[in-house]
């Protein structure tokens, strides 16, 4: 009997254990909420794929919770939607999120008998619903019966992003639309003050502040280029990461986008900066990456600083309060939120006697917003006006007349010297003579440290420039022995002051120079340096890559590192860099085809021992016709190599960088994957094309479309036209046939979107030489997409190889097994 009444006890237990983590897993870590399933505490729901999440979420150090969905597998919780975004609660254990019976999702805590948010559906049917978070961050109430047609979904109602396929725009039957509105500030999300939405009056999107203030517009929608007229970056963005649409039609009008491969994270926001963002995830660097933003700079956002503040796009923090005033909330200024302005520090007087308020004067400004215009004939006349009227805070007096402003102070920037206007503000009287005995005080600091420093000066400049030439001297005789440490102030004389400028890079701006003993030499100031480095470390690194010495590569002679100062100095290389011989004709001889074929092969060295030869691989990450130098006999040696590893790889500069020199990135770059010695054969491959052809490989053709020249020529070649159809014309067939075909090959494998695919630079340098032959592979995916004329091929690295099946047989594993090589790959007789 005991036994028995045992066993039912622990048959029950069992049973309601069953039902209790049945009822767990309904409604936490699942995507779906049912109608017995909810969401409160630390519970969530996860899209099908894990990349996004839903719960209650605290954002910063607030006490607040809101409903929200984020990203799950991105450090930070980047929030793309919230739900109570105005009315937060206080606790989430005694507040849970829910599906009604009347198919609605709502927000309830305790002590409140109505919800704190619903999504106010009206459904007129007895079948169950359920909530589900979709891939996309999407979250959608449907009909279990009728899946495919949401009867409410998140993405009809944004907050302030918007997502791949979502839709912003204007419902025409409804008369509703959906507005992106930014967040109040970083730990606030509820609503800002700056909004961006469909103009209900035409076809383009605007952006406002607090509804009533216009201060962006996208202009009109160009249904013939598909673009907005006043965004034209979307003509680039949209052939490179995203493809942006406009539908209008009698039911709705909106923008939606998508990307073209799944694999991109992207979010759209309305950034608390008053920015609309395009920002991208890139996994490598951990960090999202502004691609695009509107306005471009900040003091054009109105207002963006609040009353009396004057808004500097030379300076951070762009906002500051005007003198004698202060900011009304210092803690809302810290999270971004300068929105309330600023406040006076002494109350005006009002008193127009000696005593009374005063005027001080605030130079080269944008005048604020809303003046009225008065009747006075000189400036006088114009304070006097102002004065009399106790609701008068500023005047403005020039050509135009006499301007005043009552109340607030609003929209004002400030202008560099001598661009803008005087701005006359109202303080109290202790304000302005604190204020003008300041200035005093400075005025009479300046001229006797000038006066004393003139006097220190003159006694000084021998005695320095004495110094200054024995140590250059001294740095130059060990430069010929080892890597020489120069001082920054020697480095300034050699190089006038950095007034002889060579070029410029994603690294910095080189400079020519001339050390006491004649010799020439190149100062390249390193501009994206890793400011986290010390001193030590920095010149350990710098002596590494000192050490290293091959005939094609530029040999590194010394180095300065003073503070945040950063320079190496290299050999001059006479001749230049590659990208000036084949593409300014006018200041250049044409370089002949035996050069060209030398370049070829002496880069191919240069980096060969880089990749292969060194202690450590070094994988250079910017090759491209601006970093191959030419010494006096036209010997190419790599320039630049080991300087990814000294700034460190901050894929956000080397984005920076490459809308600079497009056309060389590899696909492993944009997709995120890891970055091999690979990525420099793809740069080498597109740069054999440009000695080729003597010009770039995108060129703008007409009507907005580029030819871009590798795709056309593997066409070319795969038609079986004459080889020398291709080449530059300057050249006028003065070629070896078998050397333009040898190296178009070797080119066409070297672009192959698969890294696996392409030859190693060891591989390449036995092609070239003659040791190896190939066939011509197959024209890449990513290059036959565009074909020839394509619109705006820009990168060609936004395919990532997921989307295709390799079409050919690949360059390492031709090599790799001797029975393909009877059809791809045959060692001549010479070796």
């Amino acid at each position: 009997m005991t036994c028995y009444s045992t066993m039912n006890v622990v048959n029950i237990l069992l049973i309601v254990f069953s039902v209790f983590y049945l009822l767990i897993l309904s409604c936490y870590g699942a995507d779906t909420i049912t109608g017995n399933g909810y969401v409160t505490g630390d519970q969530t729901i996860v899209s099908a794929t894990g990349l996004f999440e839903l719960g209650f979420h605290k954002p910063g150090n607030t006490s607040n919770y809101y409903i929200a969905i984020w990203y799950k597998k991105i450090p930070g919780k980047a929030v793309i939607w919230v739900a109570n975004r105005d009315k937060p609660v206080s606790d989430k254990y005694t507040s849970n999120l829910r599906i009604l019976n009347d198919g609605n999702i709502v927000l309830v805590t305790k002590g409140f008998k109505e919800p704190i948010w619903s999504t106010n559906l009206k459904y007129n049917s007895s079948r169950p619903v359920e909530a589900v978070l979709l891939d996309n961050g999407n979250l959608v109430i449907r009909d279990g019966s009728n899946s495919s047609s949401p009867l409410w979904q998140s993405f009809d109602h944004p907050t302030d992003t918007l997502m791949p396929d979502g839709k912003l725009g204007l419902n025409k039957l409804s008369k509703s639309s959906q507005v992106l509105t930014s967040w109040k500030n970083l730990e606030d999300p509820g609503k800002g003050l700056f909004t961006v939405e469909r103009d209900p009056n035409a076809n383009q999107f605007i952006m406002m502040w607090n509804r009533t203030e216009q201060y962006w517009t996208s202009g009109l929608w160009d249904p013939e280029q598909r673009i907005f007229s006043l965004v034209p970056e979307l003509r680039f963005l949209k052939t490179q990461l995203y493809s942006f649409s406009y539908v209008d039609n009698e039911n709705e009008s909106y923008i939606t986008y998508s990307v073209h491969n799944p694999s991109i994270v992207t979010r759209l926001v309305m950034d608390v900066s008053g920015q609309l963002k395009q920002l991208t995830w890139l996994e490598n660097s951990q960090q999202w990456v502004l691609f695009w933003s509107q306005p471009g700079q900040q003091c054009e956002v109105y207002s963006y600083c609040g009353t009396f503040a004057i808004c500097n796009q030379s300076s951070l923090p762009y906002c500051h309060c005007l003198q004698g005033f202060e900011p009304i909330s210092a803690t809302e200024w810290n999270l971004n939120d300068y929105s309330g302005g600023c406040a006076r520090k002494t109350k005006l007087s009002c008193d127009g006697g000696q005593n009374g308020d005063k005027f001080l004067v605030s130079p080269n400004k944008v005048l604020p917003e809303h003046p009225h215009s008065v009747s006075a004939s000189n400036v006088t006349e114009c304070e006097s006006i102002c004065v009399r009227n106790c609701s008068c805070t500023a005047y403005a007096f020039d050509d135009n007349g006499c301007f005043i402003w009552f109340i607030d102070l609003l929209n004002m920037r400030q202008l560099s010297y001598n661009s803008g206007k005087n701005l006359h503000i109202r303080l109290a009287a202790s304000d302005v003579d604190v204020q003008t005995s300041r200035s005093k005080k400075i005025v009479i600091d300046i001229l006797v440290g000038l006066g004393m420093g003139l006097v220190a000066l003159f006694g000084l400049v021998y005695a320095v420039y004495w110094r200054q030439r024995q140590r250059l001297i001294i740095a130059t005789k060990n430069m010929q022995h080892s890597l020489a440490r120069f001082a920054y102030r020697d480095l300034q004389s050699a190089t006038k002051n950095f007034s002889q400028k060579l070029g410029s890079g994603g690294f910095g701006s080189v400079f020519k120079g001339i050390l006491p003993d004649s010799t020439v030499v190149a100062a390249k100031k390193l501009e994206s340096v890793n400011h986290t480095q010390g001193e030590k470390q920095f010149r350990a690194e710098v002596s590494a890559i000192g050490t290293i010495q091959h005939v094609n590569l530029v040999r590194l002679c010394g180095f300065c590192s003073e503070g945040s100062q950063r320079l190496l100095v290299y050999e001059y290389m006479p001749n230049g860099s590659l990208n000036t011989h084949l593409f300014n004709r006018e200041i250049s001889q044409i370089l002949s085809w035996r050069v060209r074929y030398q370049i070829a092969t002496g880069t191919a060295r240069g980096l060969a021992y880089l990749h292969e030869k060194c202690r450590d691989c070094i994988i250079h990450c910017d090759i491209k016709p601006e970093n191959i130098l030419l010494d006096a006999e036209f010997c190419p040696k790599v320039a630049d190599f080991g300087l990814a590893k000294l700034v460190g790889r901050d894929f956000s500069r080397v984005l920076t960088t490459i809308r600079g020199t497009r056309g060389y990135l590899a696909p492993e770059w944009i997709l995120g994957d890891a970055i091999t010695a690979k990525a420099d054969v793809y740069s080498y491959g597109m740069m054999l094309f440009e000695l080729i052809s003597g010009r770039r490989n995108i060129q703008l053709a007409s009507e907005g479309r580029f030819d871009f020249f590798p795709t056309w020529a593997m066409e070319k070649l795969t038609e079986g036209e004459d080889i020398l159809s291709i080449l530059d014309p300057q050249l006028e067939g003065d070629a070896e046939k078998d050397e333009v075909l040898r190296i178009c090959k070797l080119a066409s494998w070297c672009i192959q979107d698969e890294e696996s695919e392409r030859p190693s630079m060891g591989q390449a340098i036995q092609v070239l030489e003659g040791f190896l032959d190939v066939d011509m592979p197959r024209i890449p995916r990513s290059l036959r997409m565009f074909g020839n004329n394509a619109e705006s091929p820009i990168f060609l690295s936004e395919f990532s190889s997921s989307q295709y099946t390799t079409e050919t047989t690949g360059f390492a594993s031709a090599t790799s097994d001797s029975q393909d090589t009877s059809s791809y790959m045959t060692v001549t007789s010479q070796v």
